[in-house]
């Protein structure tokens, strides 16, 4: 592919104006016109500096490569970049060099895809989870449920302003539900660009500073209430998907009402469409809750699954 039809395609997934990504640049030190940049994604002219292409890369979170690789013989010189625009020091992406792609880990691939890929994703690869704790609530009559959502993010590069997060929620919001994508609130942030389409949702979570190097993000948020279809009934478990590693995940399984569960379980599957591994068995105490704690999560899905009596 040329550079051109690379460049327009890098920004089409990432939702990002020609103004925006000026703005980015100029952050990392790189004065460069709306017009250039229409220029170099309409083949009219092309970039002289491999430095700038990287920070491109870095700004609408392609890997390493995907443009500058596409770039005949650009001039060795390149004016000084702040930050982690410099080839040298990009960060590598969080599993550890291997690009797998997220939409094996959701029913629809393809739906995945195109929901998210209208959403602004150039920070996602350049943070850090921390720890993510959810606490899904299950209604007596086994129809509703809600989610809420605590997640703690460090970033590992500059100019980092929001992430991306996405679920399945199957069914449709409750009567007199907040909103008919299923997003309830958000604490902490607030809500981006939101996506929904048979039963997936994906939203951006823009943070109430910029990130720098280093800083941290507290976010929080609330799906539901959500109720299943009538041929679609809520399904006997909750699960997390994880297209990026995560230092501590706890989720934790409310039961209301005074009907609880015969029995819990944990598991972890590699992909969707690949068997669960059962943790074993979880404890459902007198709150009528119970709970799964892991650590370093690299990629995958984990969960808790229940049987009734």
């Amino acid at each position: 592919m040329e550079f051109a039809g690379a460049l327009r395609q890098a920004i089409a997934a990432s939702g990002l104006t020609l103004e925006r990504i000026r703005h980015r640049l100029g952050r990392r030190g790189v004065t460069v016109s709306v017009a250039t940049l229409s220029y170099w994604q309409r083949g009219r002219s092309r970039p002289r500096s491999s430095a700038i292409v990287t920070a491109l890369e870095e700004i609408l979170g392609v890997p390493p490569g995907t443009l500058t690789g596409l770039l005949d013989d650009p001039a060795p010189s390149a004016p000084p970049l702040r930050g982690r625009a410099r080839r040298g020091t990009a960060a590598p992406p969080p599993d550890g060099g291997r690009a797998r792609p997220a939409g094996d880990l959701w029913p629809d691939p393809d739906r995945y895809a195109r929901l998210v890929g209208q959403l602004d994703r150039s920070g996602d690869h350049r943070l850090d989870r921390l720890s993510i704790h959810d606490i899904y609530r299950l209604d007596e009559e086994r129809r509703t449920w809600t989610l809420s959502v605590r997640a703690v993010l460090r970033a590992a590069g500059d100019d980092i302003d929001r992430v991306v997060c996405a679920h399945w929620t199957g069914g449709t919001p409750a009567h007199g539900g907040p909103s008919a994508d299923g997003l309830a609130a958000a604490r902490y942030c607030r809500p981006g660009r939101v996506r929904a389409s048979g039963g997936l949702v994906a939203f951006e979570l823009v943070f109430d500073r910029v990130l720098a190097a280093g800083d941290t993000a507290v976010v929080e948020y609330d799906l539901g209430p959500i109720t299943g279809a009538p041929a679609d009934p809520v399904p006997d478990g909750y699960d997390r998907r994880f297209p990026h590693p995560v230092h501590d995940y706890v989720a934790v399984v409310e039961f209301l009402g005074e009907r609880l569960p015969a029995r819990c379980y944990g598991f972890t599957a590699e992909t969707s469409a690949a068997p669960r591994r059962r943790l074993g068995e979880l404890w459902v105490g007198t709150s009528g809750s119970a709970n799964i704690a892991v650590g370093n999560v690299r990629r995958g899905i984990v969960g808790i699954e229940w049987e009734w009596h």
